[in-house]
């Protein structure tokens, strides 16, 4: 049998986001303050997209996104693009944590105002220019649709609108539904949905706090697990599925810690997707044993390199953890990659762009010498 693998998600891969390039930063900036038009900074983009195409290309990865350039946030402009979410101020803050410290954010979230509905396709169009000048494999990444959910609960949720929240998960999976057989008809045969809330939920003090809104935290991964599932139900046959789980990145700095037992087995069980991506970078997510429950036939992305530093990581000890993890779960069934993207907001990680792409390249380096 072959170690190489010809589909995705392949032996080296990665999560998707990129550090910005400044001059696109400024540029945006510059359309905030109605100095450029909404077409002349789409130009920029697709320059700075065209270029991260090629570098992701030239390092030897198999897969190639558009580093996530046109977006502020990696999941509100997804999230918002939809009818009846809006974001609104809690008046709370999440203790985001980092090497050197705590650092505050106040936390805003996602409000359901009546019924939702997708007016047009939101990701669509980034997808085709993606796919247009990539010679790799093209991959969308999309916010989970749990994130409406989690931080708020049934008080999120306008009751005149959903009396009864089955209904408000149905559209949920409909609105997502839509969106994929979008991206499915665009060309799109790699899709990943970024999940942070089935890692929260092996976090004990955020499982406490979905108890105070009145959730139940064991209940909750088999809820969101059914949304996902209604999501992805009509994607084609050919269409790779992945989940992306990670602890919060906020210019690296996380929110949640713990292992992934209490979620794993409807993690890698119940949820009809092909691949998972798991933060591994750190104590924080715990030892490899919940990799027990992945079944046969699907792969785990280990997210061994750390995109919340510059510091190299070497490659004896990331192949020592490839071998741990293969304890768990059959060598062939596993593959690498960074444990987060690079930016999940534009402003990015602490790292610069030639830090990227070492850990970029390491992990492709490790990959093939592995895998072969």
């Amino acid at each position: 049998m072959s170690m190489h693998r010809d589909k995705a998600p392949f032996r080296a891969d990665h999560v998707g986001s990129l550090l910005r390039p400044p001059a696109l930063l400024a540029q945006r900036e510059r359309f905030r303050k109605g100095e450029i038009t909404a077409q002349e900074l789409r130009t920029l983009e697709d320059a700075a997209i065209r270029e991260v195409v090629k570098l992701q290309e030239d390092i030897g990865l198999q897969s190639v996104t558009d580093g996530e350039f046109r977006r502020t946030l990696w999941h509100a402009d997804f999230l918002l693009s939809f009818d009846n979410v809006v974001s609104v101020k809690t008046g709370a803050s999440a203790t985001f944590r980092t090497a050197e410290g705590d650092i505050e954010r106040p936390l805003s979230a996602f409000h359901i105002a009546g019924k939702v509905s997708r007016p047009k396709p939101i990701f669509v169009e980034h997808f085709k220019f993606v796919k247009s000048v990539a010679r790799q494999t093209p991959k969308q990444t999309i916010p989970s649709p749990s994130i409406l959910h989690f931080r708020a609960g049934r008080g999120g949720v306008d009751s005149k609108a959903y009396p009864d929240m089955q209904e408000f998960y149905a559209d949920l999976s409909r609105v997502y539904a839509e969106e994929i057989a979008d991206l499915a008809a665009a060309g799109c045969r790699y899709l990943q949905i970024d999940e942070t809330n089935f890692a929260y939920l092996c976090d004990p003090a955020m499982r406490k706090e979905a108890q105070n809104i009145g959730e139940d935290p064991d209940a909750l991964p088999r809820t969101y697990a059914k949304i996902i599932n209604d999501a992805v139900a009509s994607a084609p046959a050919d269409m790779v599925k992945a989940i992306h789980l990670c602890r919060g990145n906020f210019e690296g700095a996380w929110v949640a810690e713990g292992g992934y037992e209490p979620v794993a087995d409807v993690l890698f069980n119940q949820i009809n997707v092909d691949a998972y991506f798991l933060e591994y970078d750190s104590e924080r997510a715990g030892d490899f044993r919940p990799l027990r429950h992945v079944p046969k036939g699907k792969t785990v992305v280990l997210g061994l390199v750390t995109t919340k530093s510059g510091k190299l990581e070497s490659k004896d000890d990331l192949k020592r953890r490839i071998d741990e993890a293969a304890k768990h779960c059959p060598i062939e069934q596993l593959a690498l990659s960074p444990q987060c993207g690079f930016a999940s907001g534009e402003r990015g990680n602490k790292l610069s762009v030639e830090e990227e792409v070492r850990k970029l390249q390491l992990v492709v380096d490790v990959a093939r010498e592995v895998w072969g």
